[in-house]
């Protein structure tokens, strides 16, 4: 299955669409082979009194900054950065990418160890090993000077070759967003939670649905690669994990908003799917093999068909809410990518809170 290029969502709903705000977007709803089509300000009408709602409260980096890498007989050459993750020995991950003349970037070639790169104000980095033996596009960067200013002063949101323009960085913080120490955030916006509004928000919040804040920081994700996500940094309150286990002991259904905020709450989670306070690094990648033990649903974007995101909608909700939502969006034109519309994804009514659906898209 393959995505026709026009079904990319090249600006904000909000400039397409005179007069529309962020919640002027479109909601599918997928649940078994069961599909139904709402505008995103449905939602509340859609949710039940007891559901809660995970949502991630990190706040979106300017992430991409223009430099210039420096090799022993390579020359100069222009590249952008694209700072992904913050290690705990104060290393960077980062990849490199070439610009492509129209303001945006294609991918490159990884390394090699030793390249440096200069970049504004005087910093540089230099490259020393590969994040993962799984590729080499992602490496470990060591950076002279303060990552975190270095954003601030020259950064600019990572976009890719689908989108139409450079977007402020007002563009790419969800409602949820809140400030974090040492000026952490996420290379990519956590888009799920970019349609809401306030008033949506107070509106669910009326009807008896809660709110359940976690965050995980998401690093550079690359358009083309469809790789597994890498370990990333992430926080599930005591107060949080309060509300989701008392949400589920009560009937209520827990419902994230966005992957992210899956792979957060399931981290924290023990077999028996009581959620526990926790933070620190996660590797979890959810699969259909070790399904879920904490979400009914997820509400998320549409995602290109080879990416990894798929395989953890089916791990929540099973293939056929996935292959017959994905044929409805393709058939109905709903656009994809950070800017598109909105995908809810419901496990079955008849579902156990524990999950394991076959492989397959």
């Amino acid at each position: 299955m393959r995505v026709p290029d026009e079904l990319s969502a090249r600006v904000p709903v909000e400039q397409r669409w005179p007069g529309a705000g962020r919640d002027g977007v479109r909601l599918l709803v997928s649940r078994g082979r069961s599909v139904s089509h709402h505008a995103f300000a449905d939602l509340p009408r859609l949710l039940r009194a007891g559901d809660l709602l995970v949502v991630n409260t990190s706040p979106t980096l300017a992430a991409a900054v223009d430099g210039t890498l420096v090799g022993e007989n390579r020359g100069h050459a222009r590249v952008v950065v694209h700072f992904s993750t913050r290690g705990d020995d104060g290393r960077w991950a980062v990849e490199l990418r070439d610009p492509d003349g129209t303001g945006t970037t294609r991918a490159r070639a990884g390394g090699p160890a030793g390249a440096r790169v200069e970049l504004p104000g005087g910093r540089s980095l230099v490259l020393e090993e590969p994040l993962s033996e799984r590729g080499v596009r992602l490496w470990w960067a060591r950076v002279e000077g303060g990552v975190p200013e270095l954003l601030r002063e020259h950064g600019r949101p990572i976009r890719y070759a689908y989108t139409e323009r450079d977007q402020p960085l007002s563009a790419y913080q969800t409602v949820f967003a809140l400030p974090s120490p040492g000026g952490a955030g996420s290379a990519e916006m956590p888009s799920a939670g970019r349609p809401f509004t306030d008033r949506i928000v107070a509106e669910a919040v009326s009807r008896g649905v809660q709110f359940a804040p976690v965050t995980l920081h998401t690093g550079v994700a690359s358009a083309e690669a469809h790789e597994p996500p890498y370990p990333e940094r992430f926080s599930v309150p005591a107060a949080s994990a309060r509300l989701i286990n008392s949400a589920r002991a009560g009937g209520g259904r827990i419902i994230a908003i966005g992957t992210t905020a899956v792979r957060a709450v399931e981290s924290a989670a023990d077999e028996g799917g009581v959620v526990r306070a926790a933070a620190g690094w996660t590797d979890l990648v959810v699969t259909p093999e070790r399904g879920v033990r904490v979400v009914d649903g997820v509400l998320t974007g549409l995602h290109e068909p080879a990416a990894s995101h798929l395989s953890m909608l089916v791990a929540i909700a099973g293939k056929d809410a996935v292959t017959s939502g994905y044929t409805e969006a393709v058939r109905r034109l709903y656009l994809w990518h950070e800017f598109g519309d909105s995908h809810l994804v419901l496990k079955e009514e008849n579902s156990h809170r524990m999950n394991c659906f076959g492989n397959g898209w």
